[in-house]
């Protein structure tokens, strides 16, 4: 899902951030493959403590109003998933030093907030984000794997599960067009089945969607808990800080760009506290907060550039150690489908009037994790930046659930009350359904890397592939040309 206002405690980290000197950056010949070496540190496996934040590697007290000034190889705006996989791909993959600098801290934006999975049973094979996702869904299962070998447990790390996922459907007609999606898929190349009403009861017994309705079944699609892995990937980022190559600026707002006054490129970033000079890039990955962001950082340059990247906001519901039944996979409708590619109102959806004039669609997603909660979602809606729980939307996602899980129906949301918790997400949404990843024209040392609405953390792999590729000269593995911003932001 989306930006995320996750409605439990967490510990404090501490809010400053700063200390290498200028040019602390020794070149570190750090040759590896994608996952390599970044999993270990002095030999050993890297494992993580059950408490999933942990401090900032490079802090300075909160009253420091001192302003402060680093050089780096590459600047990331924006320390959700896709900036930290990227800082990851360019610590492993190159002698690259990297700074990420975000207002907030990790998982506080859109990776927090959803539901984790990484499926291919919704996708289309001849969608423009088809190469992109099936390449970040091979890399996932190569990072899990290279867990493993480490001596480690995915699950536990990362909260890793082959669970397998289904897309659901009621009637003839959506059973009609569920076979022939698992023929496109199956085609491009996956495991898919189609499953009948009573193959699928035998799969999921609390499932119901009558005699004629069936689903594509996925067996290799898996889910994991954004929060591990988030921490798992900084804190394998943080071993190279003491290279000299790796650090971290939170709760440090970006301001403004530095520009060259001979080339007019751009040689750095002004944050609150700091200025952080690139040697080779800024990378902007700042989920749905981007396009804003970048107005206001090119409002005063000779460069026209709207990136149209706005929030979508999304509500799931949270119920901890859910016991009355357990999913043995995750599940999707499709109706999800039609969500996803259309903020209207329309026939196929099943929607609720809200305050202000919004039409948000709800769709049935079920989920459970490692922790035996049961996560339900989802809802659409464009209500600006607000992160604020609307009840309406929570009882209109039990009530769909309820369609399709008669046991739901048996028990009153008002029950779970004290076990409940709700993540409000805001996804940055593209209108053409596809995110933007590419140099901004004129200024080829800025990369643009958002949009991803719904499917930052299927695709976040995939992309930080990408954007080092471009920095590093390297040749794609994926095309370029369908995220560029020629066309779409200018």
């Amino acid at each position: 899902m989306a930006s995320v206002t996750l409605h439990i405690q967490s510990p404090p980290l501490n809010n400053d951030v700063v200390s290498l000197p200028r040019n602390h950056f020794p070149i570190v010949t750090f040759k590896t493959t994608f996952f390599g070496s970044s999993l270990t540190a002095n030999g050993k496996p890297l494992s993580l403590p059950k408490t999933f934040r942990t401090q900032p590697v490079i802090t300075s007290s909160s009253s420091s109003s001192s302003s402060s000034t680093h050089t780096f190889d590459v600047v990331i705006i924006g320390a959700g998933i896709i900036g930290l996989t990227i800082a990851r791909q360019f610590l492993i993959g190159s002698d690259l030093s990297v700074a990420v600098v975000d207002k907030d801290v990790p998982c506080s934006g859109a990776t927090g907030a959803g539901q984790g999975y990484l499926w291919m049973v919704h996708k289309e094979p001849e969608s423009d984000t088809w190469d992109l996702t099936m390449r970040s869904y091979k890399l996932w299962q190569m990072f899990a794997e290279k867990v493993r070998a480490q001596g480690l447990d995915p699950l536990q790390e990362l909260g890793w599960k082959r669970t397998g996922s289904l897309l659901v459907g009621k009637t003839a007609k959506e059973a009609a067009t569920l076979k022939k999606k698992v023929k496109r898929l199956s085609e491009a190349g996956l495991r898919a089945e189609y499953l009948t009403s009573d193959a699928l009861r035998l799969k999921e017994p609390e499932l119901e969607v009558g005699k004629d309705g069936g689903a594509a079944f996925l067996p290799d699609d898996c889910q994991l808990d954004a929060q591990r892995a988030v921490a798992f990937i900084q804190k394998a980022n943080r071993h190279f800080s003491t290279k000299g190559r790796y650090a971290e600026f939170f709760h440090d707002p970006v301001t403004g760009l530095l520009r060259s006054d001979s080339s007019n490129e751009v040689e750095g970033v002004r944050t609150f506290k700091n200025t952080l000079y690139c040697k080779k890039a800024v990378i902007v990955a700042a989920g749905c907060w981007s396009g804003s962001l970048v107005h206001d950082l090119f409002r005063e340059s000779d460069i026209l550039l709207n990136v149209p990247v706005k929030p979508r906001k999304g509500h799931l519901v949270v119920l901890e150690n859910f016991s009355s039944f357990r999913l043995d996979h995750g599940l999707m409708e499709m109706g999800y489908v039609d969500h996803l590619h259309d903020a209207l109102d329309r026939k196929s959806s099943h929607s609720v009037k809200v305050e202000e004039g919004q039409t948000p669609s709800v769709s049935m997603t079920a989920t459970m994790d490692t922790m035996g909660n049961l996560v339900l979602g989802s809802s659409r809606q464009f209500t600006g930046y607000s992160t604020k729980v609307d009840e309406s939307i929570i009882n209109h996602i039990w009530k769909r659930a309820g369609e399709f899980f008669p046991k739901l129906k048996e028990l009153p949301l008002e029950d779970f009350t004290l076990d409940r918790k709700v993540r409000i997400g805001l996804r940055p949404y593209m209108p053409d359904g596809k995110p933007v990843i590419g140099p901004v024209p004129g200024l080829m040392n800025v990369i643009i890397a958002t949009g991803h609405e719904g499917g930052g953390l299927s695709m976040a792999l995939g992309t930080a592939e990408m954007v080092a590729d471009m920095v590093l000269g390297n040749p794609g593995i994926v095309d370029l040309a369908a995220f560029a911003l020629q066309g779409r932001c200018c």
